[in-house]
């Protein structure tokens, strides 16, 4: 497992043309993103993170008025996504050293956090959490329970681990989030488990439902 972890990041540059070219556009994510989208405002800023080419995600929040700032460990995904939106900010980053010294009105890790271990989303979850604006939210794909399994990408294997939901509430809660919503493989979106969580429970009647 350790082996194919380290080369994550190897495989997202090696594979970015193809990996484009197959990412579905039909938006399953949808449900989830407009959710997303109820906290926020046009003009408002949402962070990306681990954003991939920008599609087909950074182009939804882009049409509907929101900004969006992408980060991504892997260069060549991110010359894809500054060819097709060059008006979004793009950051080579690495979500385990993320520090952007701003906040943001939603933040977004989806399909990008769960290839992080254990120890790496404990010290990750608060960065994420430090990047959220007051009234914020934060939209996150885990897995439906705790463990390690792997992917594949390309037909390389890609490592995916999540904790449990019982602890991402307490790590979300010390973090200053509170979660609103945890649906473990939703049929909505391809079986994908997503975590919801805001900055204020005042929102959180906002974004369930």
């Amino acid at each position: 497992m350790q082996d194919v972890k380290c080369r994550t990041r190897e495989v997202y540059e090696r594979h970015a043309i193809a990996w484009d070219a197959e990412r579905g556009r039909d938006l399953f994510e949808k449900v989830w993103l407009d959710r997303l989208l109820s906290v926020t405002r046009p003009g408002d800023t949402i962070l990306d993170v681990g954003c991939g080419s920008g599609e087909p995600i950074a182009r939804y929040l882009i049409e509907r008025g929101r900004n969006v700032c992408g980060i991504d460990f892997a260069a060549p995904m991110l010359a894809i996504a500054q060819r097709r939106f060059p008006d979004a900010r793009w950051i080579e980053a690495d979500m385990r050293h993320l520090d952007l010294g701003q906040a943001f009105s939603a933040v977004i890790a989806w399909d990008s956090f769960f290839h992080l271990d254990a120890d790496e989303q404990r010290l990750v979850i608060p960065r994420l959490c430090r990047h959220v604006a007051p009234g914020g939210a934060l939209l996150v794909t885990v897995g439906p329970s705790e463990g390690e399994v792997l992917g594949t990408v390309e037909g390389e294997a890609v490592y995916h681990a999540s904790l449990s939901i019982d602890e991402y509430e307490r790590r979300f809660s010390d973090a200053g989030l509170t979660i609103a919503d945890f649906v473990a493989n939703d049929p909505r979106c391809g079986d994908h488990s997503v975590l919801l969580a805001v900055a204020d429970l005042r929102d959180a009647l906002r974004v369930i439902g």
